[in-house]
């Protein structure tokens, strides 16, 4: 038996992922000397210590199935713009992709730990270390199941270096196909690509970051000067600008900064007939 003890040891003694150690040590009926000499005939004990060296660029990558309602956003990263510029590169995250695409991965470690080969994803990953000789990260990974009549659209932005997935809710099946629909779905990536909106609703942004942002305009109004019994009514204007900053439904509309994210969807709504609804985002920045 391959015990949890003898698994830490291993992966001490050689920064190897979890998986590869109890892989090797299953070969070798527990030799732990016998497994650190698997490792390093396969090269994962070099490929392991490469892991402290900073990626920080890469692709970011989409894949959105033929009926739209399934779709996956993905970041495998590197550490020079020189090999992210490689044809060798582009095609192993372009492998990644469509394997993740035509799996049933949820999040990442289901991910990394499904098959590849005669290995796992974790696994080839590690290999085209040894062949790149740069440190390879697949460091993100979200998959989208659309609900019934919702739809997945996807954006990359500036060659991979942003990515969106995104859906929306639907009440009729016909309004998919509808290119009014398909332009606004086209808007909604851009406008998240280009603002970044840290959560869907008020309801996504964390309550220490509100309570952050509202402590730091408490004091630049003390520091002006303003009276404590108007204090709590700016500070309620304050946050309503920072919630309109921050909130995708908040937003003004990057083409049309008047009228909000909600208004535009409601406007788009009326004009198709339909009633529209954002479900979820994600916003993936190259290594942030």
């Amino acid at each position: 038996m391959i015990t949890a003890s003898i698994v830490k040891e291993l992966r001490d003694k050689t920064n190897a992922g979890m998986m590869d150690c109890k892989k090797v040590l299953t070969e070798t009926n527990g030799d732990l000397e016998a497994s650190i000499k698997l490792l390093r005939e396969r090269g994962i004990m070099k490929s392991a210590k490469m892991n402290d060296r900073a990626a920080t660029e890469g692709i970011i990558s989409a894949r959105v199935n033929g009926s739209a309602n399934s779709g996956i956003l993905l970041e495998v990263n590197c550490e020079t713009d020189f090999v992210s510029r490689n044809e060798n590169f582009q095609a192993f995250v372009s492998e990644i992709a469509d394997k993740l695409a035509a799996s049933d991965a949820q999040d990442h470690a289901a991910a990394l730990a499904i098959s590849h080969g005669e290995s796992s994803l974790d696994t080839f990953v590690k290999e085209k270390v040894l062949e790149l000789g740069e440190n390879l990260q697949f460091r993100k990974f979200v998959r989208f199941d659309a609900a019934s009549g919702g739809v997945v659209a996807s954006y990359i932005h500036l060659g991979g270096k942003v990515g969106v997935l995104l859906e929306v809710g639907t009440t009729n099946t016909a309004t998919a196909s509808k290119a009014g629909f398909q332009e606004l779905i086209k808007d909604l990536t851009l406008h998240i690509a280009a603002s970044a909106p840290k959560g869907l609703s008020r309801d996504d942004i964390p309550q220490d970051i509100v309570d952050a942002e509202k402590e730091i305009y408490r004091v630049r109004l003390l520091e002006q000067g303003k009276p404590a019994n108007i204090l709590e009514n700016i500070l309620k204007g304050q946050l309503a600008k920072f919630f309109a900053e921050s909130c995708f439904l908040e937003q003004g509309f990057v083409k049309d900064p008047d009228i909000t994210i909600n208004q535009l969807l409601e406007l788009k709504g009326k004009e198709l007939g339909d009633t529209l609804t954002v479900t979820r985002f994600v916003r993936f920045g190259l290594g942030e």
